[in-house]
């Protein structure tokens, strides 16, 4: 399957600021990526080197198999591209904005596809409203309307949800969906770990403008997920009794709690039955299993750890 978006050795410097230090990546058809990393890691900044934005210092970058540089022209109208900052020209109307937009990719929205738009993205009573009245959480969807109105291959949502309440968050993330199912390739930033648990076909990880992974989302929390197992005795217990202790438990809050951790796919049966032998009369359960949040610390933890990461001499 060839990549829809294929990078290779991206290097991106202020100065002597590294923001992309050497990334490889290929991006695939039809699929939802999940870019994460911290403030500063380098994704927006992928990410504009690849709408255009932006030069790449080193390296390459194609979308559908043309260069972003010397032919911008193909490649832009390939990509939509949705900011992190909400921006919009407060003399227009709803409408005016998109059809404004289409025009800077030589399109003529006809009225089937901005009706498609506004219903779609729920700004069809908002149609001949000015942007200055709408609110933020509508400037976010009409944002997303503008990225869409030259129907591009390859859509970048930076930070999509940023500031906007559950509820339209989550009909946005149904929106994405539906696009992904129309064969669009979504590439997604978010510092919501949820939301690339709840979207991604794959994750990549960026910290410091290095790529540290890319993997299948199931995959990845499969090889580094764990489940937790937490109990609660009737009565607080000074220290781990020596059959739990020898399972890796541990004493939380105090003695309050008997917490173990174990692979994903084994059983806590010995554990539980190791608690029944020392005769800890148990008061509540609670099991957890390991989250992408917790996978993506974990890796972030690991690269800024100093054994990890030597200082140039």
């Amino acid at each position: 399957m060839e990549p829809v978006v294929q990078i290779r050795g991206l290097e991106k410097r202020y100065g002597s600021l590294v923001a992309l230090g050497g990334v490889d990546l290929d991006i695939l058809p039809g699929e939802i990526f999940a870019l994460l990393g911290p403030n500063g890691a380098g994704k927006t900044t992928l990410i504009s080197v690849v709408a255009g934005l932006l030069r790449p210092g080193a390296g390459s970058v194609r979308v559908l198999g043309r260069d972003v540089v010397s032919d911008y022209a193909f490649t832009r109208r390939a990509v939509g591209l949705v900011p992190q900052e909400i921006n919009f020209d407060p003399f227009f109307t709803v409408e005016e904005s998109l059809r404004i937009q289409a025009g800077y990719f030589g399109v003529r929205l006809s009225e089937a596809r901005l009706v498609e738009l506004l219903q779609a993205l729920d700004l069809a009573p908002k149609r001949h409203a000015n942007t200055r009245s709408l609110s933020g959480g509508m400037r976010r969807r009409l944002l997303i309307g503008k990225a869409l109105v030259h129907d591009p291959r390859v859509l970048f949502l930076d930070e999509p949800t940023a500031g906007v309440d559950v509820e339209l968050r989550r009909s946005l993330w149904s929106y994405v969906r539906t696009l992904r199912g129309r064969g669009t390739t979504v590439v997604l930033t978010t510092h919501y770990l949820e939301e690339a648990e709840e979207l991604a076909d794959r994750v990549g990880v960026i910290d410091r403008g290095r790529l540290l992974l890319v993997e299948e989302k199931e995959a990845l929390l499969r090889r580094h997920g764990a489940k937790t197992l937490t109990l609660v005795p009737d009565q607080p217990v000074a220290a781990v009794p020596p059959a739990l202790a020898a399972l890796g438990a541990r004493l939380d809050d105090g003695g309050s709690s008997i917490s173990v951790e174990i692979p994903a796919g084994e059983s806590f049966g010995p554990f539980l039955l190791a608690a029944a032998a020392a005769g800890i009369v148990v008061r509540d359960v609670e099991t957890r299993r390991t989250t992408l949040e917790d996978v993506f610390v974990r890796l972030v933890k690991v690269e800024k750890a100093p054994s990890t990461r030597e200082a140039a001499p």
